[in-house]
């Protein structure tokens, strides 16, 4: 009986691991009920790792320029909402932003594995765009240290990238929040609201 009942839990707890783990990654947080706005949000933005982040471009007159970029907004143990990036001034991403900090980050559900059978198109696979200014960290400060810490415990890799090519540590300021995450259009959800969310208490979808 013993044996039987070992044999079942471990069952049980390789269950809660496949129900976790999504596209060969386990998401540190369950998903949020979809009425939650600022829990879903908040875990849109810790959950993921990369992004489209669009600036004002300098060298196409003033057109939107997007781009694909790796970002973080905490390490697994404090996530606070904020956006950082690991940018270098040879792209021109970070190029623009030093002359127009005008941006937005759009972020997609589709990438963590979550929206079953839904196109990324779909309502009931969430998207969400961050718009605001995108704003260089001061060098040396306590907020660079920390974002370079979160930015290189999801990104590895980062780390050893050339350190000639001048990379800089921006962050997002969020003006502006606009999700959908099922039918009925996008959630009202206040800059306020979202910040304020402590992460440790998502309300878990049923």
């Amino acid at each position: 009986m013993e044996t039987k009942g070992f044999f079942y839990c471990v069952l049980v707890l390789i269950f809660l691991f496949f129900q976790g783990c999504v596209d060969g990654r386990l998401l540190a947080e369950p998903k949020p009920d979809r009425d939650a706005a600022a829990a879903y949000a908040r875990w849109l933005v810790s959950q993921n790792s990369w992004g489209i982040l669009n600036t004002i471009s300098i060298e196409l007159e003033g057109s939107p320029f997007g781009n694909v970029v790796s970002f973080s907004d905490g390490v697994p143990s404090k996530s606070t909402g904020v956006p950082y990036f690991y940018l270098t001034t040879l792209d021109p991403t970070a190029r623009n932003a030093l002359k127009d900090q005008r941006s937005s980050l759009t972020i997609s559900e589709y990438p963590l594995g979550t929206c079953g059978n839904a196109d990324p198109e779909s309502p009931t696979c969430a998207k969400l765009t961050l718009t605001g200014k995108l704003v260089l960290v001061e060098a040396n400060s306590k907020e660079a240290e920390f974002a370079q810490t979160a930015l290189f415990t999801k990104h590895p890799e980062m780390k050893g990238w050339p350190k000639g090519h001048d990379f800089r540590v921006f962050k997002l300021g969020i003006e502006d929040i606009f999700m959908i995450n099922w039918f009925g259009g996008p959630k009202s959800l206040t800059v306020d609201q979202y910040l304020k969310y402590q992460t440790n208490r998502f309300a878990v979808n049923k």
